[in-house]
């Protein structure tokens, strides 16, 4: 299963974490996964590269995690509301593989 756990603040999206294998398909064949990988890395290049926000991103072994900046949440709104409803229709079309969380978290930075 892949955990995608995003964080809330104010009402504003503030980042996400996503990890796990969706284990719809084999390892190279799995698309799911493949959706969701594709998803997250347009999302913080959308973010990072493209509109230069203040992110921190961590990648581990099974993991990703974004976060922004209090001062630069606004401005990733779009990227992250959409990554939110990509992975929450992802889960509809294709049951028992990614889990959708929403976390409220206090932001002071």
């Amino acid at each position: 299963m892949i955990y995608a756990e995003f964080f809330k603040s104010e009402e504003k999206l503030t980042g996400f974490a996503v990890s796990g294998h969706a284990g719809y398909d084999d390892y190279g064949h799995d698309i799911v996964c493949a959706s969701v990988s594709s998803a997250v890395q347009l999302t913080v290049n959308g973010i990072t590269e493209i509109q230069k926000l203040d992110a921190a991103v961590a990648v581990e072994e099974n993991l990703i995690k974004m976060t922004l900046s209090k001062k630069d949440a606004q401005k990733g709104q779009a990227f992250l509301e959409a990554l939110l409803l990509h992975l929450n229709l992802l889960a509809e079309d294709y049951e028992g593989t990614i889990q959708v969380n929403l976390s409220e978290v206090y932001n002071n930075a």
